[in-house]
């Protein structure tokens, strides 16, 4: 399976949602990301329970949902009825992890892990065959646009050697500051998901950028082609 990338709508139009739900539509990208804040646990507060149920009656991708908010657990049902199929919280909001990850799957929905930069990947060692996506923060929650954080290659290629050492299937998702620029060697070190936001929405062409992230592989064939040829 090639990288997944998931376009971030918390960098959409806000004033035209539905335009740029059905532009993820009919573009490459595999998943919806959605960014769901309290102005608690992150601050800033993005959408809420009828923005996404809106979303979700325009998507036809997956919805990948990240709940940056304390106390997930008390939300789960109520996610899982508005359409999401990835239901990732974060390792820093949640008291007693394991049981909120057995509830998102009891719930019919994949479960995640999210770990805010600082955070070291080696504690969810005794978990990682109970998550199927981890998603490692590569700026600090809570606003788009910010600078990618460069320690977080070293956290992929740690990550990506516990999933293996343990024979887990759980996936790697990178989030924050995802450009063309990092993400061939995010995908080198071992991520399978990136989430784009502004690097899609605030391009003069979303589609390409996207296309882009999708064919990392096949774009640094042609420019080695081309640098050979030249």
């Amino acid at each position: 399976m090639g990288t997944l990338v998931a376009p971030s709508l918390l960098a959409a139009d806000f004033g035209n949602l539905e335009r740029d739900c059905k532009l993820v539509n009919v573009s490459e990208a595999d998943w919806f990301h959605i960014d769901v804040m309290d102005g608690v646990f992150v601050p800033n507060i993005s959408f809420g329970m009828p923005v996404l149920k809106s979303i979700a009656s325009h998507a036809d991708k997956p919805l990948d949902v990240h709940l940056m908010i304390i106390q997930p657990e008390r939300f789960i049902d109520t996610f899982a009825a508005l359409g999401s199929n990835i239901l990732t919280v974060h390792y820093e909001a949640s008291t007693h992890l394991h049981r909120t990850l057995q509830s998102i799957k009891d719930n019919g929905m994949k479960s995640g892990v999210a770990l805010n930069p600082h955070t070291p990947v080696d504690l969810l060692e005794p978990l990682i065959n109970d998550i199927d996506v981890v998603c490692l923060m590569s700026v600090n929650p809570g606003f788009g646009g910010q600078i990618f954080i460069e320690s977080t290659y070293q956290k992929v290629s740690k990550l990506k050697s516990i999933i293996d050492q343990s024979g887990a299937s759980t996936m790697i998702e990178i989030d924050g500051g995802v450009t063309d620029i990092n993400a061939k060697r995010l995908v080198d070190c071992g991520a399978d998901i990136l989430v784009a936001g502004s690097h899609v929405f605030s391009s003069g062409n979303p589609k390409e950028s996207i296309l882009k992230l999708k064919n990392l592989k096949t774009i640094l064939y042609l420019t080695n082609l081309k640098v050979l040829r030249d």
